[in-house]
Protein backbone atom coordinates (compact mmCIF):
# COMPACT_ATOMS: atom_id res chain seq x y z
CA UNK A 1 0.00 0.00 0.00
CA UNK A 2 0.89 3.61 -0.93
CA UNK A 3 2.41 5.75 2.23
CA UNK A 4 -0.36 9.07 2.81
CA UNK A 5 0.30 11.51 0.17
CA UNK A 6 -1.34 15.00 -1.06
CA UNK A 7 -2.31 14.62 -4.74
CA UNK A 8 -2.50 16.76 -7.60
CA UNK A 9 -4.83 16.99 -10.77
CA UNK A 10 -5.77 18.94 -13.60
CA UNK A 11 -6.87 19.49 -16.87
CA UNK A 12 -9.39 16.71 -17.06
CA UNK A 13 -11.75 18.43 -19.42
CA UNK A 14 -14.69 16.34 -18.32
CA UNK A 15 -17.92 17.05 -20.96
CA UNK A 16 -21.11 15.19 -21.08
CA UNK A 17 -19.53 13.68 -24.80
CA UNK A 18 -16.92 11.55 -22.84
CA UNK A 19 -18.91 9.96 -20.39
CA UNK A 20 -15.74 7.14 -19.76
CA UNK A 21 -13.62 10.21 -18.51
CA UNK A 22 -16.04 11.10 -15.50
CA UNK A 23 -16.07 7.74 -14.78
CA UNK A 24 -12.11 7.41 -14.19
CA UNK A 25 -12.60 10.43 -12.17
CA UNK A 26 -15.09 8.76 -9.88
CA UNK A 27 -13.19 5.61 -9.50
CA UNK A 28 -10.10 7.76 -8.64
CA UNK A 29 -12.11 9.49 -6.14
CA UNK A 30 -13.80 6.40 -4.99
CA UNK A 31 -10.28 4.83 -4.33
CA UNK A 32 -7.00 6.11 -4.29
CA UNK A 33 -7.96 9.66 -2.98
CA UNK A 34 -9.76 8.13 0.03
CA UNK A 35 -6.54 7.62 1.01
CA UNK A 36 -4.34 10.82 0.35
CA UNK A 37 -4.10 13.48 2.82
CA UNK A 38 -5.51 16.16 0.45
CA UNK A 39 -6.19 16.16 -3.20
CA UNK A 40 -5.76 19.75 -5.06
CA UNK A 41 -7.67 20.31 -8.63
CA UNK A 42 -5.79 22.71 -10.51
CA UNK A 43 -7.76 23.98 -12.75
CA UNK A 44 -9.77 22.48 -16.26
CA UNK A 45 -11.78 20.06 -14.29
CA UNK A 46 -14.60 20.79 -16.37
CA UNK A 47 -14.25 21.59 -20.35
CA UNK A 48 -16.59 24.49 -19.66
CA UNK A 49 -18.36 25.45 -16.82
CA UNK A 50 -20.86 27.85 -17.26
CA UNK A 51 -22.48 28.90 -14.08
CA UNK A 52 -23.30 27.64 -10.46
CA UNK A 53 -27.08 27.68 -11.75
CA UNK A 54 -26.03 24.97 -14.44
CA UNK A 55 -27.63 21.52 -13.49
CA UNK A 56 -26.26 19.88 -16.33
CA UNK A 57 -24.06 16.34 -16.09
CA UNK A 58 -21.38 16.00 -15.65
CA UNK A 59 -21.76 18.52 -12.80
CA UNK A 60 -24.00 17.17 -10.58
CA UNK A 61 -22.26 13.32 -10.34
CA UNK A 62 -18.84 15.08 -9.77
CA UNK A 63 -20.36 17.30 -7.12
CA UNK A 64 -21.74 14.24 -5.35
CA UNK A 65 -18.50 11.98 -5.64
CA UNK A 66 -16.29 15.09 -4.02
CA UNK A 67 -18.89 15.39 -0.99
CA UNK A 68 -18.67 12.59 -0.62
CA UNK A 69 -14.66 12.45 -0.46
CA UNK A 70 -14.27 15.45 1.73
CA UNK A 71 -17.17 13.88 4.01
CA UNK A 72 -14.79 11.25 4.70
CA UNK A 73 -12.06 13.40 6.20
CA UNK A 74 -9.99 14.29 2.69
CA UNK A 75 -9.66 17.99 2.29
CA UNK A 76 -10.13 18.81 -1.01
CA UNK A 77 -9.12 22.13 -2.56
CA UNK A 78 -10.03 23.70 -6.41
CA UNK A 79 -7.94 26.53 -8.32
CA UNK A 80 -9.63 27.84 -11.32
CA UNK A 81 -8.11 26.92 -15.03
CA UNK A 82 -8.99 28.77 -17.77
CA UNK A 83 -11.91 26.63 -18.93
CA UNK A 84 -13.86 26.89 -15.19
CA UNK A 85 -13.31 30.04 -14.05
CA UNK A 86 -16.87 30.59 -13.55
CA UNK A 87 -16.99 27.63 -10.98
CA UNK A 88 -17.93 29.00 -7.76
CA UNK A 89 -19.12 29.90 -4.40
CA UNK A 90 -22.71 27.10 -5.02
CA UNK A 91 -20.27 24.22 -6.51
CA UNK A 92 -17.58 24.40 -3.27
CA UNK A 93 -20.99 24.29 -0.97
CA UNK A 94 -22.25 21.28 -3.14
CA UNK A 95 -19.05 19.64 -3.38
CA UNK A 96 -16.97 20.46 -0.13
CA UNK A 97 -14.23 21.64 -1.89
CA UNK A 98 -12.51 24.82 -1.00
CA UNK A 99 -11.76 27.29 -3.43
CA UNK A 100 -7.84 28.62 -4.01
CA UNK A 101 -7.15 31.89 -5.49
CA UNK A 102 -5.18 31.75 -9.18
CA UNK A 103 -1.80 31.84 -7.15
CA UNK A 104 -1.56 30.27 -3.64
CA UNK A 105 1.50 28.66 -2.16
CA UNK A 106 1.43 26.06 0.57
CA UNK A 107 3.51 23.81 2.96
CA UNK A 108 4.29 20.41 0.70
CA UNK A 109 6.33 18.39 3.32
CA UNK A 110 8.15 21.26 4.95
CA UNK A 111 9.09 22.97 1.36
CA UNK A 112 6.81 26.16 0.38
CA UNK A 113 5.33 25.23 -2.73
CA UNK A 114 3.52 27.36 -5.34
CA UNK A 115 0.50 26.26 -6.83
CA UNK A 116 -0.65 27.73 -9.99
CA UNK A 117 -3.00 26.38 -13.11
CA UNK A 118 -0.48 27.66 -15.43
CA UNK A 119 -1.89 29.76 -18.25
CA UNK A 120 -0.30 33.01 -16.70
CA UNK A 121 2.99 31.40 -17.56
CA UNK A 122 2.36 31.24 -21.29
CA UNK A 123 2.94 35.32 -21.65
CA UNK A 124 4.19 34.34 -25.55
CA UNK A 125 1.08 33.66 -26.31
CA UNK A 126 -0.20 37.37 -26.34
CA UNK A 127 -3.33 36.28 -27.88
CA UNK A 128 -4.43 33.92 -25.30
CA UNK A 129 -2.86 36.61 -22.68
CA UNK A 130 -5.36 39.24 -24.05
CA UNK A 131 -8.72 36.92 -24.05
CA UNK A 132 -7.47 35.83 -20.47
CA UNK A 133 -7.94 39.49 -19.15
CA UNK A 134 -11.14 40.39 -20.31
CA UNK A 135 -12.37 37.10 -18.99
CA UNK A 136 -11.52 37.20 -16.15
CA UNK A 137 -12.59 40.79 -15.70
CA UNK A 138 -15.32 40.96 -12.75
CA UNK A 139 -17.76 42.91 -14.86
CA UNK A 140 -17.20 40.59 -18.14
CA UNK A 141 -18.28 37.70 -15.89
CA UNK A 142 -21.28 39.43 -13.99
CA UNK A 143 -22.54 40.31 -18.01
CA UNK A 144 -22.26 36.62 -19.11
CA UNK A 145 -23.63 34.84 -15.80
CA UNK A 146 -26.85 37.46 -16.45
CA UNK A 147 -27.19 35.45 -19.82
CA UNK A 148 -30.15 32.96 -19.98
CA UNK A 149 -28.50 29.47 -19.64
CA UNK A 150 -29.41 28.53 -23.38
CA UNK A 151 -27.00 31.76 -24.18
CA UNK A 152 -23.85 30.75 -22.30
CA UNK A 153 -23.95 27.06 -23.62
CA UNK A 154 -24.07 28.50 -26.90
CA UNK A 155 -21.54 30.99 -26.62
CA UNK A 156 -19.07 28.49 -24.50
CA UNK A 157 -19.95 26.13 -27.23
CA UNK A 158 -18.45 29.54 -30.18
CA UNK A 159 -15.30 30.06 -27.66
CA UNK A 160 -14.42 26.53 -27.32
CA UNK A 161 -14.15 25.61 -31.20
CA UNK A 162 -12.10 29.47 -31.38
CA UNK A 163 -9.94 28.13 -28.93
CA UNK A 164 -9.46 25.06 -30.55
CA UNK A 165 -8.85 26.44 -33.91
CA UNK A 166 -6.17 28.90 -32.54
CA UNK A 167 -4.55 26.23 -30.99
CA UNK A 168 -3.97 24.79 -34.09
CA UNK A 169 -2.27 27.69 -35.55
CA UNK A 170 -0.21 28.32 -32.84
CA UNK A 171 3.57 26.89 -33.22
CA UNK A 172 4.19 23.90 -29.87
CA UNK A 173 6.59 26.45 -27.99
CA UNK A 174 3.96 29.49 -27.99
CA UNK A 175 1.39 27.33 -26.14
CA UNK A 176 3.95 25.97 -23.53
CA UNK A 177 5.14 28.14 -20.75
CA UNK A 178 8.36 30.64 -21.05
CA UNK A 179 10.86 29.68 -18.78
CA UNK A 180 12.02 33.20 -17.97
CA UNK A 181 8.92 33.87 -16.16
CA UNK A 182 8.67 31.02 -14.43
CA UNK A 183 11.78 31.96 -13.08
CA UNK A 184 10.58 35.35 -12.49
CA UNK A 185 7.31 34.51 -11.00
CA UNK A 186 9.02 31.93 -8.45
CA UNK A 187 11.47 34.68 -7.48
CA UNK A 188 8.74 36.85 -6.79
CA UNK A 189 7.07 34.36 -4.42
CA UNK A 190 10.19 33.47 -2.92
CA UNK A 191 9.98 29.70 -3.79
CA UNK A 192 11.49 27.04 -5.02
CA UNK A 193 8.91 24.48 -5.96
CA UNK A 194 6.21 25.03 -8.14
CA UNK A 195 3.40 22.65 -9.52
CA UNK A 196 1.11 23.62 -12.16
CA UNK A 197 -1.54 22.29 -14.92
CA UNK A 198 -3.21 23.64 -18.35
CA UNK A 199 0.13 22.84 -21.22
CA UNK A 200 -0.77 19.03 -21.31
CA UNK A 201 3.01 18.44 -21.17
CA UNK A 202 3.73 16.38 -18.25
CA UNK A 203 7.01 16.32 -16.71
CA UNK A 204 8.88 16.70 -13.20
CA UNK A 205 11.53 19.11 -14.40
CA UNK A 206 14.71 19.50 -11.86
CA UNK A 207 17.44 22.42 -12.31
CA UNK A 208 19.70 25.32 -9.84
CA UNK A 209 17.51 28.54 -9.10
CA UNK A 210 20.30 31.15 -7.80
CA UNK A 211 22.41 28.38 -6.88
CA UNK A 212 19.68 26.32 -5.62
CA UNK A 213 17.92 23.29 -6.38
CA UNK A 214 14.06 24.15 -8.00
CA UNK A 215 11.68 21.33 -8.98
CA UNK A 216 8.32 22.33 -11.39
CA UNK A 217 6.12 19.19 -11.78
CA UNK A 218 3.91 19.97 -14.43
CA UNK A 219 0.54 17.57 -14.21
CA UNK A 220 -0.90 15.40 -17.32
CA UNK A 221 -3.85 16.05 -18.66
CA UNK A 222 -6.92 12.95 -18.60
CA UNK A 223 -7.88 11.03 -21.58
CA UNK A 224 -11.08 8.45 -21.66
CA UNK A 225 -8.61 5.27 -20.72
CA UNK A 226 -5.87 7.17 -18.43
CA UNK A 227 -5.84 9.39 -15.31
CA UNK A 228 -2.60 11.65 -14.68
CA UNK A 229 -1.80 12.13 -11.44
CA UNK A 230 0.99 14.14 -9.39
CA UNK A 231 1.96 11.91 -5.68
CA UNK A 232 3.83 13.89 -3.40
CA UNK A 233 4.94 12.06 -0.23
CA UNK A 234 7.75 11.64 2.13
CA UNK A 235 9.64 9.48 -0.83
CA UNK A 236 9.44 12.19 -3.41
CA UNK A 237 7.31 13.34 -6.42
CA UNK A 238 6.17 10.97 -8.48
CA UNK A 239 3.96 11.41 -11.45
CA UNK A 240 1.56 7.98 -11.73
CA UNK A 241 -1.20 7.27 -13.81
CA UNK A 242 -4.90 6.30 -13.50
CA UNK A 243 -6.05 3.43 -15.55
CA UNK A 244 -10.08 2.75 -16.73
CA UNK A 245 -11.69 -0.24 -17.60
Amino acid sequence: MNPPAVLFISDLHLDPARPALTDLLLKFLAQPARQAEALYILGDLFEAWIGDDDDAEPGRTVAAALRTLTDAGVPAYFLHGNRDFLLGERFAAASGVQLLPESVIIDLAGEPTLLLHGDTLCIDDEEYQAFRAQVRHPAWQAQILALPLAQRRALAGQLRETSRQAGLQKAADITDVNLAEVERVMRAQGVHRLIHGHTHRPAIHDWRLDGQPARRAVLGDWQEQQGNVLRCDASGWRLERLFGE
